[in-house]
């Protein structure tokens, strides 16, 4: 009878912890800015930039909108992730994603800021997408 020895010791290495909770606390200043950047378009759109020939023109207030339930789920999905939630993981990323291409398409009406969320947002998907499933299982879970 042969016994398979795994390399498990018991314990949550320190590190995956420490990835998965940078890319929850990203994720969630992302999605109070997307929400604040959401506001404003809605309150007040006159703010950003108006570029009339843009290929794919939405009103400022649509863009708003689409910010606003961005960063409301960006948030929503970030408590997930603290408690290190697998689904948590996966919708982040999804989330994460959205962000990246919504300010890529409002890329023109506020360039500096849609840059820094497609920053934000990649460092969020690194950091959901580096740490190994198995990483962040307790041990009563990997012997149930």
């Amino acid at each position: 009878m042969t016994v398979t020895q795994h390399p498990y010791t018991g314990t949550r290495p320190a590190w995956a912890e420490g990835v998965v909770v940078f890319g929850a606390v990203m994720l969630l200043i992302a999605g109070v800015l997307g929400i604040f950047r959401g506001i404003m378009a809605i309150a007040r759109d006159d703010i950003f930039v108006n570029t009339p020939d843009y290929v794919f023109k939405f009103s400022l207030t649509g863009w708003g909108w689409i910010h606003l339930v961005l960063g409301l789920l960006a948030v929503v999905v970030s408590l997930g992730l603290f408690r290190t939630m697998t689904w948590a993981r996966v919708a982040g990323v999804a989330i994460a994603v959205l962000i990246i291409i919504s300010n890529f398409l409002s890329l023109p009406s506020y360039p500096v800021w849609s840059i820094i969320m497609i920053a934000f947002s990649s460092f969020v998907i690194w950091a959901l997408c580096v740490v190994k499933r198995e990483d962040l299982m307790d041990e009563h879970v990997r012997a149930g």
